[in-house]
């Protein structure tokens, strides 16, 4: 439902917050206040089309936002919000929950959200390929099991296609095909590859490029030990030997030299060998070049690493096997593929069988509907045509609403319906109907009731009443009768400030309801027309009881 609906610099609304609540909203007010504007506005925030000349003269933009509680959605808490802002320049500015989309994006969203009917709307029903989808709401029970079947097959299905599309054409593609990943398969293996080698060779290559430099100075710290250090210390424990019969701590210092002389003597030997194991060979380093371009070349072609070249070529080798065994492997396949179509016909048959079937009872109880909102001729049925091998994700039905509105009259699409009023009562009738299994939370009737009257007009109200024990109705109205039956009740008005004037809105007390239903009924609020509107209040609220 919509909680929350801000709409900022639309046509004369300045600055406008409305806090809509569960249940029938109904909103009424002066001609040319702004009530227009409002659903307007939920339109351009659904991703429909908008003006420049909209926005509010002297602004530079308008901007819609909505906050949405949708339980059981995917968002935290199940609150969301929604907005659009919208420039003089033609730039959109669209986002949902913060994260920035596209219009195309927020009206695939917001499609899912709020369905919008008037005169002038094209609603979501006339949407043909959602009729088969309210006809398996309607029929849930019966259809469920086989459409998660027929779903399941209708995947694997799309799979085995996508696979016989593998075929590479013509027998001449296929060879250019072959050859390719065979030259791809023979260039990795050529090089012989190992896992860690890379790793190695690069640590090879920094040392033979700093060779010259390691064995320099190894050899100049093996010969500063050789010539100065080992004779040194040398002297330095014959010295010392003469006199450490004297003190201890003579004794313990020879000790030590003596320590490390030959520890230095051993670090002497090993840089020698050092040294001698260390040499520049020109011929090596070249080799190490000329391996590491290969793999990096390699690399460019067919992977980050040489991890990510060797699966490359398992993937290429399992691809040309599938190419040289292409005929079993397609025979295999079709003969897969004739399997899945056997039982998916099999399920779309059941399907279409119980389709039929509560496609008639629906029919009964639009038609029913229509009656009650004076449409006594109009006939409702739903053409179900089966389609030979035409799989979809629903089967092989075509399911269309038809009507014919007069006696006589051959029944047509919903769509090729003129009259505005009598679209907006068929569209209520079918709303009503199927508003259990109809999955938008939010619904809106944008005056809906123009061109009605009597009993066709208390008939309407009652069934946007009934939807709105399911759905958050919101409804733009002229009729008393329908006002009556709002649970909360807002009234639109308009006023002039600083010479610009800027619409109001105001959530009604109950009195005040009773006073905007009397200046509805007959135009001026008296005592005859607050008892008046009381009776159609006291009515209005019985029938919501």
């Amino acid at each position: 439902m919509i909680n929350t609906l801000h709409i900022k610099n639309i046509g004369i609304i300045d600055d406008v917050t409305i806090s809509l609540n569960e249940g029938f909203n109904v909103l009424t007010g002066e001609t040319g206040a702004g009530k227009t504007l409002i659903i307007g506005s939920l339109q351009i925030l659904s991703g429909g089309r908008f003006s420049k000349e909209m926005i509010r003269n002297g602004e530079k933009n308008s901007y819609v936002e909505a906050c949405l509680y949708l339980p059981n959605s995917e968002f935290e808490d199940g609150m969301v919000v929604v907005s659009r802002e919208i420039n003089i320049n033609g730039k959109n500015i669209c986002k949902i929950n913060g994260r920035l989309v596209t219009v195309s994006e927020l009206k695939t969203f917001m499609s899912q959200i709020i369905d919008i009917h008037g005169q002038n709307e094209n609603q979501s029903i006339l949407d043909i390929s959602t009729h088969i989808d309210l006809i398996d709401g309607y029929a849930s029970k019966e259809i469920k099991n086989y459409k998660e079947k027929y779903k399941k097959l209708y995947e694997e299905y799309q799979n085995i296609k996508t696979e016989l599309a593998k075929n590479y054409g013509d027998d001449r593609e296929k060879q250019r095909k072959l050859d390719l990943l065979e030259y791809q398969i023979k260039e990795i293996e050529e090089a012989k590859l190992k896992e860690d080698e890379e790793e190695e060779l690069e640590n090879k290559r920094k040392i033979m490029m700093a060779s010259e430099k390691i064995s320099t100075n190894l050899m100049e710290a093996e010969n500063q030990i050789n010539s100065n250090i080992i004779d040194s210390i040398n002297s330095a424990i014959k010295s010392l030997a003469k006199i450490e019969q004297y003190n201890e701590e003579y004794s313990n210092l020879a000790k030590r030299l003596r320590d490390s002389y030959y520890e230095i003597q051993e670090v002497g030997r090993d840089l020698e060998t050092f040294s001698e194991d260390t040499y520049y060979d020109e011929k090596e380093q070249s080799e190490v070049e000329v391996r590491l371009d290969l793999i990096n070349s390699l690399k460019r072609k067919y992977g980050n690493n040489i991890s990510e070249i060797l699966r490359y070529k398992e993937e290429i080798n399992k691809e040309i096997f599938e190419i040289k065994n292409l005929e079993t492997y397609v025979i295999s396949l079709k003969k897969q593929q004739t399997d899945i179509e056997k039982q998916m016909i099999e399920i779309s048959e059941k399907m279409h069988k119980i389709r039929e079937k509560y496609s008639e009872e629906l029919s009964t109880k639009i038609n029913k509907e229509l009656k009650d909102l004076e449409m006594k001729n109009a006939k409702f049925s739903v053409n179900i045509e089966f389609l030979q091998e035409k799989f979809n994700i629903n089967g092989l039905d075509k399911v269309e609403f038809m009507i014919s509105t007069n006696v006589g009259d051959e029944a047509k699409s919903l769509i090729k319906i003129a009259s505005g009023g009598e679209m907006s009562r068929i569209m209520l009738a079918i709303k009503n109907v199927l508003t259990d299994v109809d999955k938008i939370p939010v619904i809106i009737f944008d005056e809906i009731d123009t061109g009605i009257s009597g009993i066709a007009a208390n008939s309407t109200g009652e069934k946007m009443k009934q939807i709105s024990k399911k759905h958050q109705v919101l409804c733009v109205t002229h009729l008393a009768s329908i006002a009556a039956k709002g649970d909360y009740n807002y009234f639109v008005s308009k006023e002039v400030k600083d010479e610009k004037t800027k619409t109001k809105i105001k959530l009604l007390s109950e009195q005040e309801v009773l006073e905007e239903i009397a200046r509805i009924s007959s135009g001026a609020i008296t005592d005859i027309s607050i008892n008046h509107a009381k009776e159609l209040r006291k009515m209005g609220l019985k029938e919501i009881a």
